[in-house]
């Protein structure tokens, strides 16, 4: 059978997977200053590491904000393009194999999208992601390189940043325990160490949309978020998510190929069709 090339083309950053025989084969993600220069760089060592010629390749199906840059085929072959909330809730029904989630896609900023048993709904989004973790890091610590501050976040003391229950109430108050959150940097200390701030700045940014697919769920009665896009491989998430779902009692999934769902998607489109 030949493979079917599902690609999620960014600004600057393009990923894309290959599916064959209803398996994943290597996904990849490559850099560049433009969308066209990122996917065509993707693509070329995509199939150069994976020993595929052209005629390996059955279809490429294209989605992400940079696929509107793309004109025509990709070297001859049949593209098409997936909506990219079709592409989220697809990819993150086969990573997970849930029937029924809000896809919380994490990227620059974040988009929610209700999955319910095949059926795709674009819930809304906020303008909260990994655009601001790296802003604020850029004003605050002097440096927007992700793996140096999650880095510098493994040793910070999140006390020194946010105001707890704990901190305002003499009483615990029944479903809040003392260590949830009153406010996000409501406690922050003018001696605060950079790994300190490090860690409120990713803590901000991740509860804060852990809390909107909360919100986003309520009508619904979902319990199950699929997390998906480059933020969920920061390793606080797991800490942040497992107080959450402590607290509200709900689910935070973050699949084995979180970075790559929503390219995963766009492939799996296709055979859908």
């Amino acid at each position: 059978m030949k493979t079917v090339i599902g690609i999620d083309v960014g600004i600057s950053t393009t990923k894309i997977v290959g599916i064959r025989n209803g398996k994943i084969i290597s996904p990849i993600r490559i850099k560049a200053t433009d969308p066209v220069t990122s996917l065509y760089g993707a693509f070329g060592k995509y199939i150069n590491e994976n020993n595929l010629t052209l005629s390996d390749i059955e279809q490429v199906m294209l989605t992400g904000v940079g696929a509107a840059y793309i004109k025509g085929d990709i070297y001859g072959l049949p593209t098409a393009r997936t909506d990219e909330f079709v592409a989220d809730g697809l990819g993150a029904q086969y990573e997970s194999g849930l029937d029924r989630m809000i896809v919380v896609s994490m990227g620059t900023g974040t988009t929610l999208v209700k999955y319910d048993n095949g059926a795709v709904h674009h819930i809304g989004g906020l303008g909260i992601g990994g655009g601001t973790l790296a802003g604020l890091s850029r004003l605050l610590l002097g440096t927007d390189d992700v793996k140096h501050i999650s880095s510098l976040a493994k040793n910070g003391n999140i006390s020194n940043i946010d105001l707890q229950i704990g901190d305002i109430c003499a009483e615990e108050i029944p479903g809040l325990p003392a260590f949830a959150t009153a406010s996000l940097f409501g406690n922050a200390k003018a001696t605060a160490k950079h790994e300190d701030i490090a860690l409120g700045i990713i803590c901000s940014v991740v509860q804060t949309i852990g809390s909107a697919a909360i919100l986003a769920s309520i009508s619904s009665g979902i319990k199950d978020f699929v997390m998906i896009g480059n933020l969920t491989l920061l390793p606080q998430c797991k800490k942040v998510f497992g107080i959450m779902e402590q607290i509200y009692g709900v689910r935070y999934h973050i699949p084995k190929h979180s970075e790559f769902a929503t390219a995963i998607g766009s492939a799996l489109n296709y055979f859908k069709k």
